[in-house]
């Protein structure tokens, strides 16, 4: 007779979640070098977007786990020439991931190559466009490192697809299929370059394991990293595809790599990672980046904290609930509401745009609690004061801040 899987309320996946995010553990006083791979080490990636309204998203989840850090160090990891820990790919979006994801991600650069996974305009560009591609790749061997802006002849820019040239989509679709890298970054133009010359020669000479082995353990890794989900919220983390996603796991199922369980209020199945911690509390404080694995997969976040999450850079303003770039609050094991950020960097102060509270959350405790989040978020940023545009919507804010 089959047993049922063992039953896990609410507030345990919560606490497991939130242990496997790395926000079980307190503060180091002083981030270093070490604390920063450790954080890679658990997340897996720090997703890369341009959006800059507070600060770039590959920034901010290392300070909602660490506090304020030196953002030299992520600078470092990731582009130092002998320091390097991180590169540049596709992970979950656009990600900064460490250097032992890459021949874990080689089957990813090969379906690119045969126009599988990747962006359909891209694919369309290499088939009606070779012989440029090629010849962008021979420049780039020849002078590289170069942004598309530096090559020879960056061709037509079309203005229909982000603006880009034809140069960015030959550099692009290279990058796609692992022929280039980022070597480094200018603000934030990518800067390419060839991998052998970038990545460490043993990241370059490591075997390159079959589709199946590194599915697997991206799954593993996912599984790592969110401490308990569903199938769909482990196929999101590395965005693989559903069939992918569903033969590997019986997979792992089967071999004891994962334990699958029910969750409380859950109606898919929900999967286990055996080595998961489990605190019987959680005493976090961190506003969350919109670009945080612990929020991306808004509907698991949902079932986990029942907070309905959306950003408002995609919406219209008249549709806005919750303002431009609200950024979730988490206190102790519950987020308590939405704090629409933004740094005015020609003023030199951290605006409160608005401030949304949870229902079930305490003003009085929500306070000073926020407002020290606050004061750490603008001497992060270098930024002199804050300033609460709203100061009537939440009093208990504005009295605790100086």
């Amino acid at each position: 007779m089959t047993c049922a899987p063992p039953r896990i309320t609410l507030s345990q996946a919560r606490r497991i979640a939130l242990a496997a995010q790395g926000f079980a553990e307190p503060r180091p006083q002083a981030p270093a070098r070490r604390h920063l791979a450790r954080t890679a080490s658990r997340l897996n990636l720090f997703q890369i977007d341009s959006v800059n309204v507070l600060v770039r998203a590959h920034y901010m989840p290392l300070f909602s786990r660490l506090g304020p850090y030196d953002r030299a160090l992520l600078e470092e990891a990731a582009y130092h020439p002998r320091r390097r820990a991180l590169f540049e790919y596709w992970g979950h979006e656009a990600s900064l991931l460490p250097l032992e994801f890459h021949p874990l991600l080689r089957w990813r650069m090969a379906r690119a190559e045969r126009g599988e996974g990747i962006y359909g305009g891209l694919a369309r560009f290499r088939r009606e466009q070779p012989a440029f591609i090629d010849a962008v790749l021979r420049e780039v061997k020849a002078r590289g490192p170069l942004s598309a802006r530096e090559l020879s002849n960056g061709g037509r820019s079309l203005g229909s697809w982000w603006g880009w040239s034809e140069g960015k989509r030959a550099l692009e679709w290279l990058f796609w299929t692992g022929k280039v890298t980022t070597a480094f970054r200018r603000g934030f133009e990518r800067v390419y370059d060839l991998p052998e010359r970038v990545l460490p020669g043993a990241v370059i000479a490591a075997p390159t394991p079959t589709e199946a082995d590194a599915q697997r353990e991206l799954l593993r890794r996912a599984a790592r990293a969110l401490g308990i989900a569903t199938e769909r919220d482990l196929r999101d983390y590395f965005r693989l595809d559903p069939e992918d996603s569903k033969a590997r796991l019986a997979e792992l199922v089967e071999e004891g790599a994962l334990l699958p369980v029910e969750v409380e209020g859950w109606r898919a199945p929900a999967y286990l990672d055996p080595d998961a911690r489990q605190p019987r509390k959680v005493e976090a404080r961190a506003l969350v980046s919109p670009f945080d694995p612990l929020v991306w997969e808004r509907g698991r976040i949902e079932r986990l904290f029942g907070f309905r999450y959306r950003i408002g850079i995609y919406t219209p303003a008249d549709q806005r609930e919750h303002g431009y770039y609200p950024l979730p609050f988490l206190l102790g094991e519950r987020i308590v509401a939405r704090v629409d950020l933004k740094a005015d960097r020609a003023t030199g102060r951290l605006l409160v745009r608005a401030v949304t509270l949870e229902p079930q959350a305490d003003p009085s405790v929500v306070g000073p609690a926020l407002a020290e989040e606050l004061r750490e978020v603008a001497a992060w940023l270098e930024l002199a004061g804050i300033t609460v545009l709203d100061e009537a919507s939440f009093p208990n804010l504005v009295r605790a801040l100086p």
